[in-house]
């Protein structure tokens, strides 16, 4: 008889384009979206938590890659042979949520929502499939004051996170104003006003004669690669140059020169308009420019934006993998969407909002210096006798009732040694010891974990005398004792 194949053993590793989070990674992100959510609901903003599923339908087309069914999404067939896929932002989800409670639910809706969300996409280096987000979205007010309380609470949200200002600005255009350059340059052609929407959005990476070569007859590349160009006449790139270079010394310059640049168009004219209206109503909260900006060359990907959209970017250098230096780039964006919900209803329902990409704005902070110590971990009371279980929980419990964080150490207790190797892996401060010797005379031995270290790192024998890292103190003091330590430390 045949012997039975043995399965193998599956794999310990994390799929492709996904990671693991451990301790203070998980601490300092929930303390980012405490921050941020305090934030955003000092605006007025109610959390919403959607389901993390949603039909394909009702997530839509809106990511790059659309050439495939369920393409940039992870998706699967439910036996009732409906598409399912897990959301790959929060903004499409929303869409759906007001459409579906929109009789129960006041209009304007104010929500902010924080999770992660999946994108079937190719990972690389920091980007990944799993993240997070935050974002806040206000559907149903048509007022640009809308748009403008957005950047407001953007700013506002870097600045509470420790993104100090000088460090980041808020960049804010107008899709008008874009579809205006376009009508401008009688440009009618989809795929043409495509190809030039994607050309102004390399303005910040191959300057205005690079622009120029590529709306033009095309270009080479830096490595020797020539590029095919749109194939306009520089009569027809001109507006969208003297849109590009419209950047004036203040807002009342830039929007100016973007009346120069849209010509005669009417939808041009009205996305002018609502910039101007957002810079008067950020001038009038006291935002100056060195927060938020007007800033024609921000181009937000998705496709359903129809009026003002905005970018918070990082201003601060970092140097790459290559040692170069560079800036830190875009942490957030949105703008207004208001045919989105217009998918469910058949009636178009204003909306604007933004997303704050938590990672990036973590790994931000990191690069600053600004959060990554090493987290404290719990004090550890120590187990002289596993037949004392109960003094020692005792023990725990009042340190933890203080407000401190604290354990047992629940290992095999016959090695003392490997219990301090224990406490010291965990990165805990202090160690508590209370043997038989020390549970007759009423007392405890607490060992201070951080300055023993840094004793026997960088200390001769006199200073040892000098700075004790041991104390006996009376058990009634344990708590009284600990607390002192950990605030010295």
């Amino acid at each position: 008889m045949a012997k039975e194949k043995k399965q193998p053993r599956p794999k310990a590793q994390t799929p492709k384009g996904f990671r693991d989070y451990f301790g203070s990674e998980v601490t300092e992100r929930a303390h980012m979206l405490a921050q941020i959510a305090d934030v955003y609901h000092r605006y007025g903003f109610d959390a919403l938590e959607s389901s993390a599923v949603e039909t394909v339908e009702a997530l839509g087309k809106f990511l790059p890659d659309v050439d495939r069914p369920n393409e940039g999404v992870f998706a699967w067939q439910e036996e009732d042979s409906d598409w399912v896929a897990l959301r790959y932002d929060l903004t499409a989800p929303l869409a759906r949520v007001y459409a579906q409670y929109r009789n129960d639910l006041p209009t304007p809706y104010r929500r902010y929502a924080m999770g992660p969300v999946w994108r079937n996409e190719k990972p690389g280096p920091g980007r990944y499939r799993q993240f997070y987000q935050c974002d806040a979205d206000t559907v149903g007010a048509p007022s640009v004051a809308a748009d403008a309380e957005i950047c407001a609470m953007l700013s506002d949200t870097l600045e509470t996170v420790g993104i100090p200002r000088g460090d980041y600005v808020v960049r804010v255009n107008n899709r008008k104003v874009l579809n205006g350059v376009l009508e401008a340059m009688g440009v009618d052609d989809a795929p043409q006003r495509d190809a030039v929407l994607r050309t102004i959005d390399k303005f910040d990476k191959v300057g205005e004669a690079g622009v120029r070569e590529l709306l033009g007859k095309g270009r080479l590349d830096a490595s020797g690669a020539y590029i095919d160009g749109v194939g306009l006449s520089e009569d027809q790139a001109e507006p969208v140059i003297a849109f590009l270079t419209s950047q004036g010394a203040d807002a009342s310059a830039t929007l100016s020169n973007l009346r120069a640049a849209i010509g005669a168009s009417a939808v041009g004219a009205e996305g002018v308009n609502e910039l101007e209206t957002i810079a008067t109503l950020l001038d009038a909260g006291g935002y100056g420019q060195d927060q938020i900006l007007i800033d024609p060359s921000v181009v937000r990907g998705l496709g359903y934006y129809t009026g003002p959209v905005f970018e918070a970017e990082l201003t601060f250098e970092i140097f790459d993998e290559k040692g170069r230096k560079r800036q830190f780039g875009s942490v957030s964006g949105g703008g207004r969407y208001d045919d989105l919900v217009k998918r469910f209803t058949g009636q178009s329902v204003p909306a604007t909002g933004v997303s704050i990409g938590v990672d990036r704005l973590l790994a931000a902070l990191r690069e600053k210096g600004r959060i990554g110590t090493q987290a404290q971990g719990p004090v550890v009371v120590t187990v002289m006798d596993r037949d004392r279980m109960a003094d020692y929980q005792t023990m725990v419990t009042e340190l933890r009732n203080a407000g401190i964080r604290a354990e047992v150490y629940l290992g095999n207790p016959k090695n003392f040694g490997n219990q301090l190797k224990y406490a010291d892996k965990r990165q805990s401060p202090i160690a508590i010891i209370e043997g038989g010797d020390e549970k007759e005379q009423g007392i405890v031995q607490i060992k201070d974990l951080i300055l023993g270290a840094k004793i026997a790192e960088n200390a001769t024998l006199e200073e040892w005398k000098e700075r004790p890292s041991q104390f006996t103190v009376p058990r009634s003091d344990m708590v009284a004792k600990v607390r002192e330590i950990l605030d010295g430390q």
